[in-house]
């Protein structure tokens, strides 16, 4: 008798209809969980986003998520390795060479108060241009005693430094014409030698120099006075960056 009892208690009892429930339950949080991460390696589009947040709060029975008021569709741009890491670069040399035409210049102070020499820094690197008044005599290219010291200090600044070094010869448009300098091209090309060769002599390796002349084919003045063709007469040692930039000319004096 009591047995029935058990048996007609445990045979009464209501089967649960709503057990599904948990199974969709699991379904709907695996889903959602793979939309959130679907979105989070995507890039953010405010537009979506908004789209996206506002059908979450109607499935959850919430308003959706806050949002920017500003509903313009934007992407944030995904950083390139390749271009941060040559962005790096450019700023690293950029900041090398600016000490080095800082020390340059501060080397060449006296020479720089007196208008002879100035150094400025562009996107080639950094160039010293001396007048010639300061390196040679009048239709000469021998330098003077007072010009090694000059360059022999910059020469110091330059041989550990790892960049190409460039010297570069300017006359003005006054012919020359004698036995040594048949012309102005002659000249302008013997001087930059002149200087690399001094160089070289402090330490500076030949591999790293080059000697240009360029006669008065490159002037800074219009030549049409005695102290415009003095500008023009020059020495420029541009000691070449590593890393084009198309930066603007930064003077340092």
């Amino acid at each position: 008798m009591q047995n029935r009892r058990a048996r007609r208690k445990f045979d009464d009892e209501p089967e649960n209809h709503e057990r599904w429930l948990i199974s969709y339950a699991d379904f709907i949080t695996l889903l959602f969980a793979f939309f959130v991460v679907m979105y989070a390696v995507s890039s953010v589009n405010l537009g979506k986003y908004k789209v996206f947040s506002d059908a979450l709060g109607d499935a959850f029975g919430g308003a959706g998520s806050a949002v920017p008021t500003n509903t313009e569709v934007q992407s944030l741009p995904i950083p390139n390795p390749a271009t941060r890491k040559r962005n790096e670069a450019i700023k690293k040399e950029k900041e090398q060479m600016t000490r080095l035409a800082k020390d340059l210049a501060s080397t060449l102070a006296p020479l720089v108060k007196e208008g002879k020499v100035r150094v400025t820094q562009n996107s080639r690197g950094v160039s010293v241009e001396i007048n010639a008044s300061v390196l040679f005599r009048a239709g000469d290219a021998s330098l003077t005693e007072e010009s090694r010291e000059a360059l022999t200090a910059v020469a110091s600044l330059l041989k550990d430094d790892p960049h190409a070094v460039q010297v570069e010869g300017h006359t003005d448009n006054v012919p020359i014409r004698n036995a040594a300098y048949p012309s102005n091209w002659e000249l302008s090309a013997v001087r930059a030698g002149t200087v690399v060769r001094l160089f070289i002599e402090a330490g500076i390796k030949p591999s790293r120099m080059t000697a240009v002349g360029h006669a008065d084919n490159e002037p800074v003045a219009p030549n049409t006075d005695p102290e415009s063709r003095a500008r023009n007469r020059r020495v420029a040692v541009t000691i070449l960056s590593g890393i084009p930039d198309p930066a603007t000319e930064i003077p340092n004096q």
